[in-house]
């Protein structure tokens, strides 16, 4: 009898053991919801969602295992791009938001920090943004969400992207010594705006030192996008272009998307073109230094597993994207005749043939 009693004891220790073990490890798992602005498998945030789960990885959060993973992508680039369906997009948002209750909520890009961030400024949600174009204080003076750059303060922080613009301009006149001009050509969209804020900022900064004139021209349409290009590529003094345009509406209304202009600048242009991201380049650009936006993904990663494990965000400063990539497409630099130089080519990060 007595045994028989204390085998039960042992089963019963053990069950209360393993339940007590499973409990913890339910108690352990994360929840991670990340917010695109554009769509999941948009050039620029497909890779910085990459390379955030890579970050979480290697903190010891994986997916599947003790963290779990929700996504949902607000597609302000194609499909919601009004104001209105922008409105709805956000709704939709918050109450998935509500409903997950996540214990860090990643927004890729401006229209995700702006539209749904903002809103949930010192709630009870830690957030964590990627791919930020416009200004941290910009932002800050239309809603307080920040105190310092280095010191947040409140439940926000995240990744500025910084373009490395100048740096993309050094490796081009490497490559093209003669370069005396080059076209920027950006858009209206907020993201367009603060993409040419930023890089009036670095020619301020960089003075005179590149020899370098820039022509900085606006679209308003997909039709006076073409029409710059089309005179630019005809244009002899014009050593180089730098697409930024991300949105453009033609006129019946239908909207072109990134990966739209850069294909129809690489086919009707033989001017080479300086990739701002380096998926640019697989689309049939030349390249160039661009935004490694897998890496700014890792750096936002990085901030999200901290905040797992329990630094508070108002405690974690914002930062800049700190690494750019060297890409180069050699059927776009053999088709316009150009020839890389060998040390700038095995330095690369990525090479497209």
């Amino acid at each position: 009898m007595k045994k028989r009693l204390s085998v039960f004891v042992i089963f019963c220790l053990c069950f209360l053991l393993f339940s007590s073990m499973a409990a913890a490890g339910e108690v352990e798992t994360k929840s991670v919801m990340i917010v695109h602005s554009y769509g999941l498998d948009n050039i620029c945030g497909e890779p910085q969602h990459q390379g955030v789960l890579e970050s979480l990885g290697k903190a010891g959060f994986v997916e599947g295992e003790n963290l779990i993973v929700h996504q949902y992508a607000m597609d302000t680039k194609k499909v919601n791009n009004t104001p209105e369906l922008i409105a709805e997009q956000v709704e939709i948002v918050l109450d998935k938001v509500g409903a997950i209750q996540p214990d860090v909520l990643v927004l890729l890009d401006d229209n995700a920090f702006r539209a749904v961030g903002l809103k949930l400024v010192d709630s009870e949600i830690d957030i964590v943004f990627s791919g930020l174009n416009g200004q941290p204080e910009d932002y800050d003076r239309n809603v307080k969400w920040m105190d310092s750059r280095s010191a947040p303060g409140h439940n926000i922080t995240g990744v500025y992207e910084k373009l490395h613009f100048i740096d993309a301009c050094k490796v081009q006149k490497k490559i093209l010594p003669d370069l005396k001009k080059m076209l920027v050509v950006s858009d209206e969209s907020p993201t367009g705006k603060a993409v040419l804020k930023q890089l009036g900022l670095e020619i301020d900064e960089a003075g005179n030192s590149l020899e370098i004139e820039f022509e900085i021209r606006i679209a308003t349409s997909w039709e006076e996008y073409t029409d710059i290009l089309g005179h630019a590529c005809s244009d002899s003094s014009i050593g180089t272009v730098y697409p930024a345009a991300t949105l453009l509406k033609d006129k019946n209304g239908k909207s072109r998307s990134t990966a739209d202009i850069i294909k129809w600048t690489v086919a009707n242009c033989r001017i080479p073109g300086i990739s701002i991201n380096y998926s640019f380049a697989r689309l049939g650009m030349f390249g160039g230094a661009g935004v490694d936006f897998i890496a700014m993904g890792r750096q936002a990663g990085g901030m999200v597993a901290e905040i797992l494990n329990g630094v508070s965000p108002g405690d974690i400063p914002v930062e800049e994207a700190e690494r750019y990539a060297l890409v180069f497409n050699l059927k776009r630099a053999k088709d316009l005749g150009m020839e890389i130089p060998a040390d700038i080519l095995m330095a690369a990060d990525v090479v497209y043939k």
